[in-house]
């Protein structure tokens, strides 16, 4: 992401919404990151490109566009893989019987028996657009300047799709059908309640394939009470914030656009502005789609809907991982876990008996991977969801649909940004936890395709479900396999999280004894001493190991951490602090 569209966003944004009376719960938060991102480093060269050597150029892996080119709207490849593989709402079974509905028609209701609606935007009378992320074009494959035609303009307002009713071609929009727990507790249907895909588009350069969708652009089936639209303030946060995860490489739902809509009066507890943010995925898919169709008993759907993942989602089969011991700490299971055996064939069973590992364990497991790897991110980045239900979870493993998240600024992993977390359930400290259940959810969903093994592809098993007489074997082998991938989870996590705080420190090489001596101690001293996380990263980047050479300059960089109002937290002095400061300063130098 361009660095100075992120700064004057971030001058913009706090006078944007002071100004209509707004306060978002995380503005100074997001201010301070993106002020943080856009800075010119004023530090050694060598130093800070050590400590932000886990950072790309401002696209995350697997979508920076590459060719510096881009094409036309028009000439952008387009597809629906996603209606074409999935069954339709049964109401609405095609594009035409969608159409010809009056709008009305499209709102709020049960569906069952599918995965999506076909529902078109309501669209918006004098739409304004407000913003383009410039990273977002090139990472669809879009040409730099595409964002000033009319056609751009119309299609992210939600004025236009790609579908002609007279000659019944193209792509028509739809809105996916999930359901959830929130708050540990089984919500129902829940589903795109204010989303609305357009189509799926590829980057010509890359070849990835992207589900471009609009937020805020009225209602559909899964709205439920509520009016399908997005007020700006939220849109605000969503279309940065996205951007702003996206430029520290933790992977992430995308946003290309924010379109203000003048004329749609969205009440809230006030009458407030509308808009409609474009965003973009390589899959809006969610654990909570798997949780619908378990609670419905659509077993033929839930493996429908792994079988499409693991082909039209993933690259395929052969892309998943292979069979690891994550209870083993020897040097060649610790590489395993890391870079575990792939390109294995659909059809091999591995693993000793009673955890025989089939197809559909190696989908759970990839799934699983991909969440530790970026709920390992958040925790680097002090990054904080706020709204970690199963229907927020990504099967991709991106960060997804944000509510009222908030990057930390005092270092306290009891806070949450979410005002009705009374129980702090998704709390910074939680989220590795809380992904996991969510994910224990989703080996429920397909514990009974993970228990059968080797029988998976059986005829009896596949048309006519679970005998008695190989049930208790079945869930046997499902429970040991979870739990087995829990270790996994947990081995992921920590190597991720340690990879990114050893960088985030400035070391080029991990020890044993860092996790104890180094980050145990720091988290704890800015735990005590109320020490703004991010800033103590971006202050310490500035600090050479001859400012700290002896114990009198370490007590006074120490000061540097400080909030300029002095020492916080309870039962501390300033002498006590710097000491306390000075004392981890001593032991990172000797390690640096």
């Amino acid at each position: 992401m361009d660095p100075y569209f992120l700064y004057s966003i971030a001058i913009l944004l706090p006078l944007l919404l002071v100004q209509d009376g707004f306060l978002p719960y995380a503005s100074h938060q997001v201010y301070m990151l993106l002020r943080t991102l856009a800075r010119r480093p004023s530090t050694p060269r060598v130093r800070l490109a050590q400590m932000s050597a886990h950072l790309s150029n401002g696209a995350s892996i697997g979508t920076a566009n590459g060719s510096g080119h881009g094409v036309p709207l028009t000439e952008l490849p387009k597809s629906a893989n996603f209606t074409l593989h999935l069954p339709a709402d049964p109401l609405f079974p095609t594009p035409a019987d969608s159409f010809d509905a009056p709008r009305s028609k499209l709102g709020p209701r049960m569906v069952k028996g599918a995965l999506y609606t076909y529902v078109r935007p309501e669209g918006s009378e004098k739409a304004e657009l407000l913003g383009v992320s410039k990273r977002a074009m090139e990472d669809i494959g879009l040409k730099e300047g595409e964002e000033t035609t009319e056609e751009f303009k119309e299609l992210v307002a939600g004025n236009k799709i790609m579908w002609d009713n007279e000659t019944k071609e193209g792509i028509y929009p739809w809105a996916q059908c999930y359901g959830g727990w929130q708050f540990g507790s089984w919500a129902g249907q829940l589903g795109d309640g204010r989303a609305i895909s357009l189509f799926e588009s590829t980057n010509p350069s890359t070849g990835i394939r992207y589900e471009i969708q609009l937020k805020g652009a009225g209602k559909t089936p899964y709205s439920r009470f509520a009016d399908g639209k997005a007020v700006l303030r939220s849109s605000v946060r969503e279309y940065i914030v996205s951007e702003a995860l996206n430029a520290l490489n933790i992977p992430t739902t995308r946003a290309l656009s924010l379109t203000l809509s003048p004329n749609a009066r969205v009440r809230r507890e006030r009458l407030e502005p509308g808009a409609i943010v474009c965003r973009f995925a390589q899959s809006w898919l969610r654990i909570g789609t798997f949780d619908i169709l378990r609670a419905r008993g659509e077993r033929n759907l839930i493996r429908t809907l792994a079988t499409y993942i693991a082909e039209e989602v993933f690259p395929g089969w052969k892309s998943l991982p292979g069979a690891v011991n994550a209870s083993e700490q020897t040097s060649a299971a610790v590489e395993a876990i890391t870079n575990p055996p792939r390109n294995i064939s659909a059809s091999e069973i591995q693993g000793p008996p009673g955890a025989e590992e089939n197809r559909f364990s190696r989908l759970y497991r990839e799934i699983v991977r991909r969440n530790a790897l970026t709920v390992a991110k958040w925790q680097a980045y002090a990054f904080t969801n706020g709204v970690l239900n199963t229907d927020n979870t990504s099967l991709f493993g991106l960060s997804l649909d944000f509510g009222p998240f908030a990057f930390l600024d005092n270092f306290d992993p009891n806070y949450t940004p979410n005002h009705d977390d009374h129980m702090l359930r998704y709390s910074y400290r939680n989220q590795p936890s809380i992904i996991w259940w969510n994910l224990v959810r989703l080996g429920e969903s397909l514990g009974e395709l993970i228990g059968a093994g080797e029988h998976v592809d059986d005829e009896t098993f596949a048309t006519k479900g679970v005998s008695e007489a190989f049930a208790p074997e079945l869930i046997k082998r499902a429970e040991t396999i979870i739990q087995a991938t829990g270790e996994e989870y947990k081995a992921v996590f920590l190597a991720e999280y340690q990879r990114l705080m050893t960088l985030r420190l400035g070391l080029q090489t991990q020890k044993p004894s860092d996790f104890d001596l180094l980050l145990s101690e720091l988290l704890d001293s800015m735990e005590a001493l109320e020490l703004d996380f991010t800033h103590f990263f971006r202050r310490l980047s500035s600090v050479t190991l001859a400012s700290v050479a002896t114990d009198e300059q370490r007590r006074e960089v120490a000061a540097l951490f400080f909030h300029k109002e002095g020492v916080t937290g309870l039962g501390n002095t300033e002498e006590s602090a710097r000491a306390r400061v000075a004392a981890w300063l001593d032991r990172w130098r000797e390690r640096i």
